[in-house]
This record gives C-alpha cells, sequence and structure tokens, in this order.
C-alpha cells in the first residue's frame, strides 16, 4: 500500500527549491485560498498547484490526496444541506415530520467553495511535504525561530502519518489471517475498524514514549543552536514572487481593488 505524507526523493521543479520557499508557497496559497470565495479562482488555484505537481513528477503522490478531498467533500455537502436553507430550493431531500430537509443554492455553492479551497490547502501542503527532507524542514523551522519542542513536534506528527498506516494495515492483516471476516461494504467497513484501532492506539502510544526517550538521549533540543543559513537561488525568488502576487491579487479582490468580470 502506497503511504502519504512521506518525503519522495526526486530533482524535480519543487524538489529544487529550498525548504522556507516551500513553507511562504504552501502559506501563500493557504491565505490566498481564504480570502477569496470565487469558484473560477479556486478551480485555477487547484489547477495551477496540480500542473506544478505535474511537472515537478509529484502528480502520482498528490493523486493520493483526493479520496480524503472526496470525503471531505461528500461530508461538507451533507453538513451544509442540514444547516444552511440560504437561497433557492432546488429540491426536497428527506421527509422530517410534516416538512423536508430542503437542498438549497446557497448550501451547495459553500459546500463546493469550501471543497475547493480545502483541495487548495490539502494539496499545497502535501506538496511541501513530499518534497522536502526532514531536516530541512526542521531547519527552516528554526530559522523561523519556531521553539525547538514544536518544530520537533510538528515533524513527528507528519512522519508518524505514513507509519501508522502501515502499522494498520498490518494489524488489518494478522486480524484477517485470524479468521475475522466483518463482512463488505461500507457497514463492514466500519466494523472493520474497531479491532485495528485500539491495538493501533496502543503500538503508537508505546512508540511515543520510545521516542521521546530517544529525543533527549540524542539531544535534539540543541540543534536549534546550529541551524544552517538557508540560500535563495533565482527559483526560489521566482516561486516567492509568484506566491506573493497570487496573494496580493486575492487580496486586492477581497477589498475590492479590482473587480472581476466573473
Amino acid at each position: 500500500m502506497d503511504d502519504i505524507m512521506q518525503y519522495t526523493p526526486g530533482n524535480g521543479l519543487f524538489h529544487r527549491l529550498n525548504a522556507m520557499t516551500k513553507i511562504i508557497f504552501a502559506v501563500g496559497m493557504l491565505f490566498a485560498a481564504v480570502l477569496t470565495n470565487n469558484l473560477y479562482i479556486l478551480a485555477a488555484m487547484i489547477v495551477f498547484v496540480a500542473v506544478l505537481a505535474v511537472v515537478s513528477g509529484l502528480g502520482k503522490a498528490l493523486l493520493k490526496q483526493v479520496p480524503i478531498i472526496i470525503v471531505l467533500s461528500v461530508l461538507l455537502v451533507l453538513l451544509t444541506v442540514l444547516t444552511m436553507k440560504d437561497g433557492d430550493v432546488l429540491f426536497n431531500l428527506i421527509p422530517i415530520g410534516k416538512g423536508y430537509v430542503s437542498v438549497t443554492t446557497g448550501a451547495v455553492l459553500f459546500a463546493v467553495t469550501m471543497s475547493f479551497r480545502f483541495a487548495v490547502l490539502i494539496s499545497s501542503f502535501q506538496m511541501l511535504v513530499i518534497s522536502t527532507k526532514p531536516s530541512e524542514l526542521v531547519n527552516a523551522l528554526y530559522v523561523l525561530h519556531v521553539p525547538s519542542d514544536y518544530a520537533l513536534m510538528f515533524l513527528i506528527a507528519i512522519r508518524f502519518i505514513p507509519t501508522l498506516q502501515r502499522e494498520g494495515a498490518r494489524i488489518n492483516e494478522a486480524q484477517l489471517s485470524r479468521g475475522y471476516n466483518p463482512g463488505g461494504g461500507f457497514i463492514g467497513k466500519m466494523k472493520q475498524t474497531g479491532p485495528v484501532m485500539l491495538p493501533l492506539m496502543l503500538n503508537s502510544l508505546s512508540k511515543a514514549d520510545t521516542l521521546g526517550l530517544t529525543i533527549d538521549m540524542r539531544g535534539y533540543r540543541k540543534a536549534s543552536e546550529n541551524k544552517r543559513k538557508i540560500k535563495y537561488k533565482a527559483l526560489d525568488v521566482l516561486m516567492i514572487l509568484i506566491t506573493l502576487a497570487i496573494l496580493i491579487a486575492m487580496a486586492a479582490i477581497a477589498l475590492g481593488w479590482i473587480v472581476l468580470p466573473i
């Protein structure tokens, strides 16, 4: 099974950027996506990130996030349909008492907007993680004067995701080899999570305790005193300028300084 949130070695365009440039890109895309509600702009941002990933050789790794985005989109649609009643009624969904749960244009528009926004955020953050070595990412956080404890906490939280994914797959295979058959379909998947989550959480707590002792023994908290200087190349400057241009354009549109015809 392919791992998610795992560093992928390569020599593509995004790999050649330094870690600070990638952080600026991810944070810039985050704020740019939050500043706009225009579906066309959000769709263009998704296309931009996707093209950048393909050019950098990260398209296959980025496709692994599509199921997560789909699940979030479905949950957002269900949530907005049940809670929002803005706009015109498209159709009635579920009968409740003497009325119905109505699907409105406002709820659908909000759900689609948030889904596009999450797609931009998840894709940008995924590109940062899978193209940056852990040591470079931690060093960039040290340069930003992030305390060593928080920097290590952030890195460990990210790197534990593929570890937990592999551990969960092994536990699931062990359960199936012992004759456990939860059945198929959605109900079977739900039943399957119970016997996997408990041993997975216990193993994770045990590994976290061991990891904490290892960090103390190796003196990682003193690593922030030996941070390396980050070098900026022409490609880094170009990517920073593009990110700043997108961010400034989104801010100008949000403030009404630029009026779009769409």
